[in-house]
């Protein structure tokens, strides 16, 4: 495969990936917390996500790489820690924010790739990104301090938060789990990442309650369909085709796929009336979008 079939290969991938990621924002939304609570979603999500790539790698286990004991465990740590993290902080934020604040602070993704790149990997420093990462934060920081409760948010400045912690940790997750696919699968990655994740999930579950109502609806009811989307698409399929995207494009480019979140999330929350618009929304999603731009054309110009 030449590059450019790989690059080709990895931006399908992550176009669907990231639309079903951007509708999972809408289904959540829906789902939350009438349907299920944030901590019976995240159980659900994880080890309906971990039997998912469990059975899936009896029928690729021909293909799968010889993993030490170490490395089951790195990665079963960064699914405890980051995979976990990541889906309870989304679903916490998502039960008093709005799908498109949610998708705001997930479109700054890059941003933090970045940062974390230059901490830990000694990635170069340039104007050009140091004023992206600024204007992100700026945008942002509008989010946080002009929503206020409405109809469509119960408490946005928390749901916020939670939503800007769980972009931080999915960044955390890109880069580890770029520097894993060097070495290992695909599918090998997914079910230790979600096998650690769903660990998580079930102990805090021990202390929170089961909370998913959503469970006695019929198999085609509203709310059930809504539960199902979740699972087999936005918890499952893409995230393989986010490891595809990985192997073939930089966690940058990767993460600039919050992107079509953001557009996907809002166009079916003015729809179907899940946010109101906001002059300052489109505000902070223009300043965002000049973020990222910033810190690619910086890494494009690395790569040159």
């Amino acid at each position: 495969m030449t590059d450019m079939d790989g690059k080709t290969k990895g931006n399908v991938a992550m176009f669907i990936s990231k639309t079903f990621s951007g509708l999972n924002e809408n289904a959540l939304r829906y789902l939350l917390p009438v349907w299920m609570s944030a901590y019976s979603g995240v159980v659900m999500r994880l080890v309906f996500g971990s039997a998912f790539f469990w059975i899936t790698g009896i029928f690729t286990r021909k293909h799968a790489s010889v993993i030490t004991v170490r490395q089951r465990l790195m990665l079963f740590m960064l699914g405890a820690v980051c995979v976990f993290g990541y889906m309870f902080c989304l679903l916490k934020g998502l039960t008093y924010t709005t799908p498109i604040s949610s998708s705001i602070f997930i479109s700054m993704q890059p941003v933090w790739v970045f940062i974390i790149c230059v901490c830990f990997l000694h990635d170069k420093v340039t104007l050009s990104k140091i004023g992206g990462i600024l204007l992100g934060l700026a945008g942002a920081l509008i989010i946080i301090l002009t929503q206020h409760a409405s109809d469509v948010a119960a408490d946005p400045v928390k749901g916020n938060m939670y939503c800007l912690a769980s972009s931080v940790l999915y960044a955390v997750y890109l880069v580890l789990e770029k520097l894993l696919l060097k070495k290992i699968d695909t599918i090998t990655v997914s079910k230790w990442t979600f096998a650690g994740g769903a660990f998580s999930a079930l102990v805090m579950l021990c202390f929170t309650g089961w909370d998913a109502p959503v469970l006695s609806q019929g198999l085609f009811s509203t709310p059930m369909l809504a539960l199902l989307f979740v699972l087999l698409f936005p918890t499952s399929i893409s995230y393989l085709l986010l490891a595809v995207g990985l192997r073939n494009l930089t966690a940058t480019v990767v993460a600039l796929y919050g992107y079509l979140i953001l557009v996907v999330a809002a166009v079916v929350s003015y729809i179907l009336g899940q946010d109101h618009f906001s002059w300052w929304q489109i505000l902070s999603m223009a300043m965002i979008v000049g973020s990222v731009y910033f810190v690619e054309i910086a890494e494009m110009d690395k790569g040159k």
